[in-house]
């Protein structure tokens, strides 16, 4: 059985009170995480901020992975909406990532 890793250190790490990473920095970071053998790099939520959007970009041209795979993060569609229409799911296809990670909630709260 082989264990995969998923490391969510530039989008959920970076939610931390006092971090701010620059593109730069996730992409220095991103690098290193394929260095040390890290299956999966979340690069964050393309569409929810310019600095996202950013990375995404410069990710296809800078990165040069040997183990890694870059995975773009997202949710699923708006209510009532369609898959065409909507800007989020829209945003994570036009990360160009192999491997998209999509979050369903399902409590009335968060929808």
């Amino acid at each position: 059985m082989k264990t995969e890793i998923y490391d969510t250190t530039l989008r959920d790490g970076s939610q931390q009170e006092g971090i701010s990473l620059t593109v730069g920095d996730k992409l220095r970071i991103a690098t290193l995480l394929d260095e040390l053998g890290i299956d999966y790099v979340e690069g964050g939520w393309p569409g929810a901020n310019p600095k996202d959007d950013e990375f995404f970009r410069r990710a296809r041209n800078e990165l040069d992975f040997g183990t890694a795979t870059l995975v773009a993060f997202g949710s699923t569609r708006r209510p009532r909406g369609t898959v065409t229409d909507d800007p989020q799911l829209q945003a994570l296809l036009a990360a160009e990532t192999e491997v998209i990670c999509i979050v369903g909630k399902s409590s009335d709260y968060h929808v």
